[in-house]
């Protein structure tokens, strides 16, 4: 649809006619000499003297041009648009950062499939969380993977398919042996501080005991929770074996209370799954649409028409004279 940016400048359409109407004709005075004999000199001289005062005519095209010129122009300054559909962005409201545990310890074979074979924890992990990523269109997903050290795998980004390649081709042992748990929550707490959405969520997973980081976790937890950052915890692995293969139950579920997030233990790929889920059900898809209608400008059309028509009106008017002025001088010769 076309629309006007300033409708109400045609209250200056009627402007000509009130200055026509206000203002008194224009007059200019010259010296002059007079003569008692100037009409028979005149009469000698062959010519007519015309009146004193010249007031030129205007002629019907300048009465009908000149109003549709002055409209143009009026309707130009009002500056006429045209919208074009609205275009709809979507602004995701949400950073979603996913820390995985990639020590030696995930290559262990004791995760049961829903058929009941069992296979390593990685590919557990990694079929379950890439079916979550896939869940997750309106956030901003970031990745970080740790052993003995946190390492950023992706900024967060809405590229899911570029998440999902990198977590297929995650491997244990490619982070260390060990497991620097607080270290990571660290990291994700330093790749918040770019983000300027109002949720940040952290979703932690190991299937160790913290045996690397330079930070403890619970001091890691205290200075996500100023930062309002929220972690949910996920344990793996068997809460039942010692030194780094343990996974403690216990900080996991501090961390999460301590940062208002939620804390989950999976013991099998089902039941990992099923965390996932509930994870998708506690963190809403919460998205912000943004709405913006192009406006394509249209005032050069009524500006190059008003100017064409006096362009024209001026043109016809010269040849008219030129014409005029050749015919005086065929009568005079004649």
């Amino acid at each position: 649809m076309i629309t006007l940016e300033f409708p109400w400048l045609f209250a200056l359409l009627p402007l000509p006619l009130l200055l026509w109407w206000w203002l008194p004709p224009y007059r200019e005075e010259s010296a002059s000499v007079r003569l008692p004999f100037f009409g028979e000199v005149a009469s000698a001289a062959g010519l007519k003297p015309s009146a004193g005062a010249h007031v030129p005519r205007r002629n019907l095209a300048q009465r009908l041009l000149a109003p549709v010129a002055w409209a143009l122009i009026v309707t130009a300054l009002a500056r006429p648009q045209w919208l074009e559909p609205p275009l709809q962005r979507t602004q995701p409201v949400r950073d979603l950062l996913l820390a995985l545990d990639l020590s030696q310890s995930m290559d262990t074979r004791d995760f049961k499939t829903p058929t009941g074979a069992l296979e390593p924890r990685v590919d557990a992990v990694r079929q379950v969380v890439a079916d979550f990523v896939a869940r997750r269109p309106g956030d901003r997903i970031g990745l970080i993977v740790f052993g003995d050290a946190p390492y950023p795998l992706a900024p967060f980004t809405l590229d899911h398919a570029l998440v999902g390649h990198l977590i297929a081709d995650m491997v244990p042992g490619m982070a260390g042996s060990s497991t620097s748990l607080g270290d990571a929550i660290g990291l994700g707490i330093k790749m918040f501080d770019q983000s300027h959405a109002p949720e940040k969520v952290l979703i932690l997973l190991t299937d160790g005991n913290d045996t690397a980081s330079r930070m403890p976790p619970a001091q890691a937890a205290e200075i996500a929770k100023t930062r309002g950052v929220v972690v949910h915890t996920v344990g793996i692995g068997d809460p039942a074996a010692t030194g780094e293969q343990k996974v403690d139950l216990d900080t996991l579920q501090h961390i999460a209370t301590t940062t208002g997030g939620r804390y989950y233990f999976g013991a099998d790929q089902q039941g990992l799954a099923s965390i996932y889920a509930t994870l998708d059900r506690v963190t809403p898809h919460n998205e912000k649409t943004l709405t913006w209608q192009p406006r394509r400008e249209l005032f050069m059309w009524p500006l190059g028409a008003a100017l064409l028509i006096t362009m024209l009106y001026q043109l016809a008017m010269a040849l008219r004279a030129r014409w005029l002025s050749r015919a005086a001088a065929l009568d005079s010769t004649a």
